[in-house]
């Protein structure tokens, strides 16, 4: 019997990278329900082309313009709470979380507390309430298979030893397109520049995270929780070529890394067919062609994002909301050009110090604090 999957943030780099897996692999899963934010245009061509049972959007203003761009009729489901009510309403082996950001933290909860597989690319959800999704995970006997090519690669690395055994984690990172300028350069970099990634092809906001690096200080966070390590058991090293997705080092000194071509079908690929392995389309590793793989530490002087990430990562509690809402809320300032592209960092520290910090947060604390991080940055002297 195929698999029932649900995806999640359908319309964007990696919901749409999904279905393309999905869509190749129809012998093996059915894709019962799309959800997405806004873009009803294309979640239209999409539901047309995959037929799901039912369909969430968002933005209610949306929803009469994807009705009539059907030509069957599904499930309709929208406004704030839809995408948890799809999850909720509609039975599915696998959950897609794709969402970029806090939007897709209720939907992924809600499917761990329903036993779900869920393949995460939403590392925003891990960073703000890991202390509650991982009990909940084990709990209810759900699953977590992370998308992140990073944390792929930690994954399946981790099968070579015992947990117990690991010594360190390291978390690769492009270093995105400002590798190498110096820092006084980065006061006037724009909004197109940040946006002109060398090597992978993603969402606008992931995009920028990647050129603060402040997506490496997210995936810090993430490991923290996914993994169960402690904060000085992961170390980020920057590696332009993004061949070696992460590498895991254990007890004895052997380094057991994960390579290939950066495409991230074979991870999202992966994290549905776990613990199976099927011919991927992604371009296969010519080892003879590389010739050369670099690695450098980070300039955490030039790119303080990934301070905090640490930060973050050590201190637990509302420490994670707080980071990943204020960046959020900066990255969109800086993409209307209200804030300068250092700033967004500073915005992020400036909020992590000022918070209410709760070491052992409900959901609702979480939320309050995610609300609070984002008002304050909005009020920033700056903007």
């Amino acid at each position: 019997m195929r698999k029932r999957v649900i995806v999640l943030g359908s319309t964007g780099s990696i919901g749409q990278q999904a279905l393309s897996v999905l869509r190749r692999m129809r012998d093996d899963f059915q894709v019962v329900g799309l959800a997405a934010g806004s873009r009803s245009n294309v979640l239209a061509d999409q539901a047309n082309l995959f037929r799901p049972e039912a369909i969430a959007l968002a933005r209610m203003n949306d929803a009469s313009m994807l009705e009539a761009s059907l030509d069957y009729s599904p499930q309709m489901l929208n406004g704030a709470n839809a995408l948890r009510d799809l999850v909720d309403q509609v039975p599915c082996d696998c959950v897609v979380s794709a969402v970029v950001g806090i939007g897709g933290l209720a939907a992924t909860l809600r499917a761990v507390e329903l036993g779900r597989r869920v393949a995460l690319a939403n590392k925003e959800a891990m960073v703000i309430a890991g202390s509650l999704l991982i009990p909940l995970t084990e709990k209810n006997a759900a699953q977590i298979i992370p998308v992140d090519s990073e944390h792929s690669a930690v994954f399946q690395a981790l099968h070579a030893g015992r947990r117990d055994e690991i010594r360190k984690v390291y978390l690769t990172a492009s270093g995105g397109p400002f590798l190498g300028m110096e820092a006084s350069a980065l006061e006037t970099v724009t909004v197109e520049d940040a946006l002109k990634h060398p090597v992978w092809d993603m969402g606008p906001k992931i995009t920028i995270d990647s050129a603060t690096m402040m997506n490496k200080a997210l995936e810090v966070v993430e490991a923290r929780w996914l993994f169960d390590l402690h904060p000085d058991q992961i170390e980020v090293v920057v590696h332009p070529e993004s061949i070696v997705h992460s590498m895991v080092e254990f007890c004895d000194g052997s380094i057991v890394a994960q390579l290939g071509q950066p495409d991230m079908r074979t991870p999202i690929q992966y994290a549905l067919t776990y613990p199976e392995r099927k011919p991927c389309p992604a371009e296969r590793l010519d080892l003879a062609s590389l010739r050369r793989l670099h690695f450098q530490p980070p300039d955490e002087e030039r790119f303080p994002a990934l301070r905090l990430g640490f930060e973050a990562a050590r201190r637990g509690g509302t420490a994670g909301a707080v980071l990943n809402a204020a960046n959020e809320a900066a990255v969109e300032l800086f993409r209307k050009g209200a804030l300068p592209f250092p700033e967004i960092a500073r915005q992020a520290e400036r909020a992590m110090r000022q918070h209410e910090f709760k070491s052992v947060p409900c959901l609702e604390e979480l939320l309050a604090a995610d609300r609070w991080a984002r008002q304050e940055v909005m009020k920033c002297p700056t903007c």
